[in-house]
C-alpha cells in the first residue's frame, strides 16, 4: 500500500510538473470483473464456480511476464504514459499471473484484466462465439447485454505453453463494443508472445 501511495504522489507530482491535462486517471479499486467467469484451476469443489475475487488494496510485485507485455498505451483509454504499472498485480492467487488496469471515464469505471495459467488452456463455461486472431483460437463471451452485470466481454486464448484470460468492462461506450477491445487486446499479446 506504501508503495502504491508514494507511485501516486509521484505521479501526480510528474504530471503537475509537465502541466498537462489528464483525461483519465488509474485507479485503485474494488474489482470490475466481480465475478470470474474462468474455471478454477483443476477443482472439483462445487464451490470453484464462485468468484474467488474480493474487494483489495493493490498487491505489491514486479511486473513480469505476461502483464508486462500490455501497456496503457495499448488501451483505447486516455491519460496515462506507457511506463506507468498496472493498477493491481498477483491479486488472484487462482492463476500463475494477474493483473489489472483500471481507470475513469466521466466517473465511470473501465478497464481490462488479464489471467494467466502456465501449462494448461482456461475455459469459459458458455461462449458467444470465437475468432481466428493470427493463428489463436479467441473464443469470447459478450456480455454487454446481461443486467446483472457490467457491459464486458471475456476472451480466452491458448497462449504461451498455457492459457490467457482476458476481461473488459467498459459502460461507457466510448471505445467501441467490449469485444472489439478485447480482441484487439488479443492481438497486441498474440504479437508479442515470443517476446
Amino acid at each position: 500500500m506504501r508503495r502504491l501511495v508514494l507511485l501516486l504522489a509521484v505521479l501526480v507530482l510528474v504530471s503537475g510538473c509537465a502541466r498537462t491535462t489528464v483525461g483519465g486517471t488509474p485507479v485503485a479499486q474494488t474489482p470490475l470483473d466481480v465475478t470470474s467467469p474462468f474455471d478454477k484451476d483443476s477443482s472439483t469443489d462445487p464451490s470453484a464456480s464462485q468468484d474467488l475475487d474480493v474487494p483489495t488494496a493493490p498487491i505489491d510485485g514486479e511486473v513480469h511476464g505476461v502483464c508486462a507485455k500490455l501497456k496503457w498505451t495499448d488501451l483505447p483509454y486516455p491519460g496515462a504514459k506507457a511506463e506507468t504499472p498496472p493498477t493491481q498485480i498477483n491479486y488472484d492467487s487462482t492463476f500463475d499471473q494477474s493483473c489489472r488496469w483500471t481507470t475513469k471515464i466521466d466517473n465511470l469505471e473501465v478497464g481490462v484484466s488479464l489471467r494467466f495459467r502456465e501449462g494448461r488452456q482456461i475455459t469459459i463455461e458458455r461462449t458467444t462465439g470465437d475468432w481466428d486472431v493470427k493463428g489463436h483460437k479467441v473464443t469470447y463471451l459478450d456480455r454487454s447485454g446481461e443486467q446483472d452485470v457490467e457491459p464486458s466481454c471475456v476472451l480466452v486464448v491458448p497462449y504461451n505453453g498455457g492459457g490467457l484470460g482476458i476481461i473488459i468492462i467498459d459502460s461507457s461506450g466510448k471505445f467501441g463494443t467490449v469485444c472489439d477491445q478485447g480482441r484487439k487486446v488479443a492481438e497486441v499479446l498474440i504479437d508479442r508472445e515470443n517476446s
